[in-house]
């Protein structure tokens, strides 16, 4: 984990990097559906959390941002809803980690910020094909529109 830390952080000053530690697992769906390949469990919520706190440790070292993902899931009482077979997310898992990542976008000392709302929005300019409000004069960028979101952003 350290030489991938190393080598990211050599790539160039301006680099941003953001670790993501272990989130739990669901070990009676992991057994299941692994049971005919494996002949021990290779994926336990104790060696995630091992890795985390390593992960964790490790980036604090560095100076790397990184998010406690092992933390995050275990805030939730329903955490076994987050996966589809036990170790990938599913939509619900995949929000939590949207929203961590987007805490440590938003608090982060960098610059540039990486914040979405710091950023410039691509193609932002009006244009003759938006579409126009009932004054049937301004128009409607849709750049700006942020109500298709699932999760709504701050």
């Amino acid at each position: 984990m350290k030489k991938i830390a190393t080598h990211l952080q050599g790539l160039s000053n301006t680099t941003r990097i953001i670790f993501l530690s272990c989130p739990l697992v669901d070990e009676v769906k992991v057994r299941e559906n692994t049971r005919l390949t494996f002949s021990e469990l290779v994926r336990t919520n104790e060696l995630g959390r091992i890795y985390s706190e390593a992960c964790i440790e490790l980036c604090n070292e560095m100076g790397i941002e990184v998010i406690d993902l092992w933390t995050a899931f275990h805030k939730h009482d329903d955490w076994l809803t987050y996966f589809t077979d036990g170790v990938h997310l599913a939509g619900s898992g995949s929000k939590i980690v949207v929203e961590e990542i987007l805490k440590v976008l938003k608090e982060a000392e960098w610059e540039p910020s990486l914040h979405w709302k710091s950023m410039p929005t691509e193609f932002s300019e009006d244009s003759p094909y938006d579409l126009v409000y009932s004054d049937g004069k301004t128009t409607l960028n849709p750049s700006d529109w942020t109500f298709h979101r699932e999760i709504q952003w701050d």
